[in-house]
């Protein structure tokens, strides 16, 4: 995906009332057993992402929006063989 692409989304995720940003992870890293207090919305650029959501376990498409509500325990990992990127922005879902 590519700079211009990144942005817009993270404009449209603004004006929904979202804050985040890019988020970059090396082969084999593993975010564990994370909550939040705030609505989580992930998506993923570049490389392969495992995300296990309340016990669920999702590989999502590149360019595919996540929605991670507020409380739930999720894990993000890069299962892939190269460098992750992936948007990530907190906020309130409907």
């Amino acid at each position: 995906m590519d700079t211009a692409t990144r942005d817009e989304v993270l404009k449209r995720w603004r004006a929904r009332g979202f804050h985040g940003g890019l988020w970059t992870d090396p082969p084999g890293r593993v975010w564990r057993d994370y909550v939040h207090d705030e609505d989580e919305l992930l998506m993923v650029l570049e490389g392969e992402l495992e995300l296990t959501l309340a016990g669920t376990t999702i590989v999502p498409r590149i360019g595919e929006e996540i929605e991670i509500r507020a409380g739930v325990v999720h894990t993000v990992r890069n299962r892939g063989e190269t460098t992750a990127r992936w948007l990530y922005a907190y906020g309130r879902l409907g």
